[in-house]
């Protein structure tokens, strides 16, 4: 009796799980832009008001178009493969502020920290998309496109 309760729960926990959908690339934007925030702040002084906004923007989104899917961006904030990937982009921003500084070549015009900006809001969008992908192929569902 206990090999079908186990089952049961199994097939429903599957079925639950096949209902999820993964999150659109333009959803990890949000994330992008504060990767950029440093870089965009030292660029632009008015860059703090367009990122307040997009935070108001991040949340409306996620509380209305993509409450459905809450789980999983709670799922991932939790998984140790995503921590690992944020700890990374701040070591790499520290990195390379520090290094440049170090040969006596930091970022002091608006179009270095644009462009080191851009790389790091891609890199994050990127590596984000990424770990969604591996989790849902972990999982074994097989959704082909995300958004």
């Amino acid at each position: 009796m206990n090999g079908i309760t186990e089952r049961q729960t199994e097939n429903t926990q599957a079925a639950a799980l096949s209902e999820v959908k993964p999150l659109p690339v333009w959803f990890f934007a949000f994330e992008g832009a504060l990767a950029a925030a440093f870089d965009l702040c030292k660029a632009w002084d008015g860059a703090w008001m367009v990122l307040a906004a997009l935070c108001a923007v991040n949340i409306l989104v996620g509380l209305t178009v993509l409450r459905r899917r809450t789980k999983l961006v709670k799922a991932m904030l939790k998984n140790s493969r995503t921590r690992k990937i944020v700890f990374a982009l701040v070591a790499l921003r520290l990195g390379v502020h520090g290094l440049l500084a170090a040969v006596g070549a930091p970022i002091a015009s608006t179009a270095g920290h644009l462009a080191l900006g851009l790389v790091m809001a891609a890199l994050t969008v990127t590596l984000l998309w990424f770990d969604q992908r591996v989790t849902f192929r972990a999982l074994g569902l097989n959704h082909t496109h995300s958004g």
